[in-house]
């Protein structure tokens, strides 16, 4: 009896993790193709297609087209979230003051080094960077999960991080349109990738490749809290 327990459970097990093979499958495959190709130009057929899955395992695990969209704009969330956290901490909850204002600023090189090594070398950034691209042209619902789950809260902890190292206020125009040029440094090797790639006269872009981009943000963002530091005597 016990032993048939045993297989049960065994049984479930694995049929328990063959859906979430399935499942995250089928959100891979949404994240490449409705960021290529948007919403309505992106058939269940064909993400079953790409996942290997049968079409009927979209509405069982997601309730549908739409469902599967929203589940993909939550692992962008998800995935934005554990890059953040691994320097930042949960963006969701209140910051903590760091004792002075050096902390802060080397919580600024941390987190630029961060996204450098997952926006500019990992391969899963590039889908995430053509989805959300998508959505800000052509805006779903699925732009408003990623704005509240992940975009303004990642700025914002980062505008409290710059008033910390400089002073300057984390509401105020100032800071916020500095924090966006330092993420939009970032994210440009990225969607940009093609023509740095061109320009470079690179391959791609390695761990190699990567230091050098972080080593030019890097002394960027050293330039300007200089310059922040000497306006704010």
């Amino acid at each position: 009896m016990l032993r048939a327990r045993l297989e049960k459970t065994a049984e479930h097990g694995a049929v328990s993790t063959a859906a979430d093979e399935t499942r995250a499958a089928l959100i891979q495959a949404a994240l490449k193709l409705f960021g290529r190709q948007g919403f309505e130009g992106t058939s269940t057929r064909e993400i079953a297609a790409l996942a290997k899955a049968n079409i009927g395992s979209i509405a069982y695990h997601f309730g549908g087209k739409e469902g599967l969209h929203a589940a993909t704009a939550d692992h962008i969330v998800e995935t934005i979230q554990k890059i953040a956290a691994q320097t930042l901490g949960n963006v969701h909850t209140a910051a903590n003051s760091p004792p002075d204002a050096q902390v802060a600023q080397a919580q600024m090189f941390a987190t630029l080094e961060r996204m450098v090594g997952f926006f500019v070398v990992s391969s899963e950034a590039g889908d995430i960077a053509r989805f959300m691209l998508r959505e800000t042209s052509q805006p779903t619902n699925a732009l408003d999960r990623i704005y509240h789950g992940v975009f303004e809260p990642l700025h914002k902890r980062l505008c409290q991080i710059w008033e910390q190292a400089t002073g300057e206020p984390a509401e105020s125009e100032r800071t916020r349109l500095t924090v966006f040029t330092l993420i939009g440094q970032v994210v440009y090797f990225r969607i940009g990738r093609e023509v740095v790639l061109k320009r470079m006269g690179w391959d791609g872009i390695g761990d190699k490749e990567a230091g050098q981009v972080l080593g030019a943000i890097s002394v960027n963002l050293s330039a300007l809290l200089a310059a922040r530091k000497d306006a704010n005597r």
